[in-house]
């Protein structure tokens, strides 16, 4: 193989069959049979992913992140001011992205609307993947949509999170000390922890991080986080509360 064609392969314009990336693992000396095992069974799966039918029409990273989650075996979220996407209600995601600087077309919108719905599949299929969502208080306060918006986005929420697989945790405003992570993060661990990624929001764009440090970091954040926030139970409490109070 010449380095045109793993240059290809390396930058996903070209596929690569299983029994050739056990030899290139073989090649480098990659003794992690698990590892390579779980490579060997993404590269086989030919089915064309759902996603596919918005390529051209939404941006590239829309598409990563779910194909990301169909691989993943779990998902961790950190959200601070919106509700983490898998939860969110159809109204409550047209009203966020009809809030976007510039203005989306009507058809875009819609596109973007529709896609995260599909998202949920992860979540809602007969095998879901185990999930937990980390939601600060301020992101159930604010009203996105209305009172009748937010009041069945929260509604959504307590209905998912009677689920076995779904943990929805609540970080309260009144903590002492909480300083360690201010942006929001979605943590997609893989079939095995060499594959997993975090996604993270940036100016330019979504930003897909894997090195082992840098996740190393991530998963002592979501750690600290987690240990500061509302037991499920006491998030159900809270969040049927604040319902209450709109």
């Amino acid at each position: 193989m010449n380095s045109v064609q793993i240059s290809q392969i390396e930058s996903g314009i070209t596929g690569v069959s299983e029994q050739r990336l056990r030899r290139l693992a073989a090649h480098y000396a990659c003794t992690d049979e698990a590892f390579v095992d779980a490579l060997a069974a993404m590269a086989t799966d030919r089915a064309r992913g759902w996603w596919e039918e918005y390529r051209g029409l939404l941006p590239t990273s829309f598409l990563d992140l779910s194909e990301l989650e169909h691989h993943a075996a779990h998902r961790w979220d950190v959200d601070f001011l919106h509700v983490p996407g898998l939860l969110q209600t159809e109204d409550y995601s047209r009203a966020l992205f009809s809030r976007r600087v510039p203005e989306l077309p009507k058809t875009e919108l819609e596109l973007r609307v529709r896609h995260r719905m599909q998202r949920r599949v992860v979540i809602e299929e007969p095998q879901p993947i185990p999930y937990v969502a980390l939601v600060h208080e301020a992101a159930l306060r604010i009203r996105v949509g209305g009172r009748v918006t937010s009041r069945a986005q929260l509604a959504r929420i307590l209905e998912l999170s009677e689920a076995d697989h779904v943990t929805v945790r609540v970080i309260p405003f009144d903590l002492d000390d909480f300083a360690d992570i201010t942006a929001a993060m979605v943590y997609a661990g893989g079939p095995v922890p060499r594959l997993d990624t975090v996604v993270r929001d940036g100016p330019h764009g979504s930003l897909f991080i894997d090195s082992e440090a840098q996740l190393g970091v991530f998963r002592t954040l979501f750690r600290r986080v987690e240990s500061v926030s509302l037991d499920p139970d006491r998030s159900r409490d809270f969040i049927h509360r604040l319902a209450k109070e709109l």
